[in-house]
């Protein structure tokens, strides 16, 4: 039936249990205006469960747009804060520190990093890897614009050997839900993203571990990794950082509900 009105969009859309079906309707009439898409078809898609973000094109992540496509990790406003962390040990940094964001996904982390640096006048050097193909065309589309190289290949695989040794900071969203619980996860992630984005094996750390372990050779002296957690997660993973020689400390918001582990390689 032929979407009539934003009423009936809205009445769809609460009916499939969109808890903001008022900002859905108005999001996804937006876009259809603006795209040319058939209205009544994204209400379909999204009444269905397709993730609102990939009917959009696009989700809005620490104050800009990101584009994004379906089979991407879509990123979560709580890792935010794990921006807000990295800015804060880049601002004490020399100027044009490197970074680099591993498992970028939309490259979302990196973007919004750099953004956020650059408006106060403190440029990055930016480069992003992924291993999914489909992740590493978003976010060139997302990274390309500001001069930044997005790599397909696992982890630092595909990164210049001329940057190791040499990075500042390491951004890593590595996939930390434990295998056991992706059946458990809503179906927005759980059918639509790619699994490679979520599970992080038995515990959660698989992912982690391996990023850590080779993490300390690509840091410069004094770099920094950050890492995405559960609170759960949080001491055993300093217990890893630890048993690599990292000095490694929890940062933790209430308001977005997010863990952030950091490990700073000694600079002797």
């Amino acid at each position: 039936m032929p979407v009539a009105s934003t009423g009936d969009v809205v009445a769809q859309l609460r009916a499939a249990g969109c808890v903001f079906a008022e900002d859905e309707a108005r999001l996804l009439t937006a876009a259809a205006t603006e795209t040319g898409a058939d209205l009544t078809e994204l209400v379909a898609q999204r009444v269905s469960g397709t993730p609102l973000e990939y009917l959009l094109g696009w989700t809005e992540f620490h104050g800009i747009r990101i584009a994004v496509v379906p089979g991407v990790f879509v990123p979560r406003q709580r890792t935010a804060f794990l921006v807000d962390q990295a800015a804060e040990l880049a601002r004490a940094m020399p100027a044009r520190p490197i970074v680099v964001d591993i498992c970028c996904g939309s490259g979302a982390l990196g973007l919004a990093l750099a953004k956020t640096l650059a408006a106060e006048g403190h440029p990055i050097e930016l480069a992003a890897t992924d291993i999914d193909a489909t992740a590493v065309e978003c976010a060139r589309r997302n990274l390309t614009p500001i001069g930044a190289p997005v790599y397909e290949g696992d982890l630092f695989e595909p990164l210049p050997r001329e940057l190791c040794g040499r990075i500042n900071i390491l951004l890593a969203n590595t996939p930390y839900v434990p295998s056991q619980m992706i059946a458990r996860m809503p179906p927005e992630a759980r059918d639509y993203e790619p699994r490679t984005a979520l599970d992080g094996g038995p515990d959660g750390l698989d992912i982690f571990r391996r990023v850590v372990a080779a993490a300390r050779s690509w840091l410069a002296p004094g770099g920094h990794l950050l890492v995405e957690s559960t609170e759960a997660q949080a001491l055993p993973s300093i217990g890893v950082l630890t048993a690599h020689g990292f000095i490694g400390r929890i940062a933790e918001s209430e308001e977005l509900y997010s863990t952030v582990v950091i490990g700073t390689k000694p600079i002797m």
